[in-house]
């Protein structure tokens, strides 16, 4: 009795493992859209201090975003566990905040051009200036890039709880503490490797090996083209991350995307879909974006109002 037991724990295990693996690998793609801009976003913060210190500030990021995700992890469990019901909304609402985000990047330098002016002003004065307090600079990175990654963080998690909802829930816990540790872990190591590229560009143009000065030219080139790329990937995968979401949660959409795209097969038939997704996704953000905009408008006129 004790060797069939035995046995039935270890299938058991071995069960809970596949699905595991399974559902960490769908959670994973689901949430792809987010990564991307997570990574595009993080080297970004991290970028424009000391060369000697790129590296200690990416670690301090990834140990706040340790923090990060040991608060997310539990508190998307808990709600699983006393209000399921509540995961759909969360997951619109994600969605909806992901468009929201994209158009808002689209059109950033319409609505805050003056703002990021400033701040690249204050960037530069305080590089530049030698009686400048360089460690509040890096804390102030750090505390913005904590701040960003909280929210990114917060959309992935949903995200995977939503891929997970229906599954037992020590598979629910093994998946989003999977996801969490190669988020944090891949992500700041990709980032790390991007923000030290340039670095090992010019080291490499430095030595006399024609190879290796070939190899550091196209490192040099290709550092900014890739920050940008995955900016752009990462905007883009936010739109056919949320409207999916957005789709999916609205039947009158997912029907109608769905009646648009029933004849086709092949390679129109994967993509198609999601690009009507991301379409959606688009005006759908640009919907939030406006609703959030003309609040903005009436809160300090109402504010006025009442002095």
């Amino acid at each position: 009795m004790a060797g069939t037991s035995l046995f039935v724990l270890l299938d058991d295990i071995a069960s809970i493992l596949d699905d595991v693996a399974t559902m960490t690998k769908v959670a994973t793609k689901k949430t792809a859209g987010v990564l991307g801009d997570d990574l595009a976003l993080n080297a970004q913060q991290v970028s424009g201090v000391e060369a000697d210190r790129e590296l200690p500030v990416v670690w301090a990021v990834a140990k706040g975003s340790m923090v990060n995700k040991a608060i997310l992890v539990p508190a998307a469990l808990a709600i699983s566990a006393f209000i399921p019901w509540l995961i759909v909304p969360l997951l619109m609402l994600g969605g909806a905040f992901l468009c929201f985000e994209g158009v808002e990047k689209l059109a950033h330098k319409y609505l805050h051009g003056k703002e990021d002016a400033e701040h690249r002003r204050k960037v530069v004065e305080a590089m530049t200036n030698p009686e400048a307090d360089l460690v509040v600079l890096e804390k102030d990175k750090i505390r913005g890039a904590i701040r960003t990654d909280f929210i990114l963080s917060a959309e992935i998690i949903v995200i995977a709880l939503g891929v997970v909802s229906g599954m037992d829930f020590t598979t629910q816990v093994a998946v989003l503490i999977s996801i969490a540790v190669m988020i944090t872990t891949g992500v700041y190591g990709l980032v790390a490797a991007i923000v030290k590229l340039d670095d090992a560009g010019l080291y490499l143009r430095r030595q006399a090996n024609a190879i290796a000065r070939g190899t550091g030219a196209a490192l040099l080139w290709l550092a900014p083209w890739l920050m940008r790329a995955l900016s752009v990937l990462g905007t883009l995968a936010m739109f056919l991350v949320g409207g999916g979401i957005l789709s999916h949660g609205l039947p009158p959409v997912h029907h109608l995307i769905a009646s648009l795209t029933v004849d086709m097969e092949g390679v129109a038939g994967a993509l198609v879909p999601s690009l009507l997704d991301g379409v959606f996704g688009l005006i759908a953000g640009a919907a939030v974006l406006l609703l959030v905009s003309l609040v903005k408008r009436l809160l300090p006129a109402k504010a006025q109002a009442a002095h």
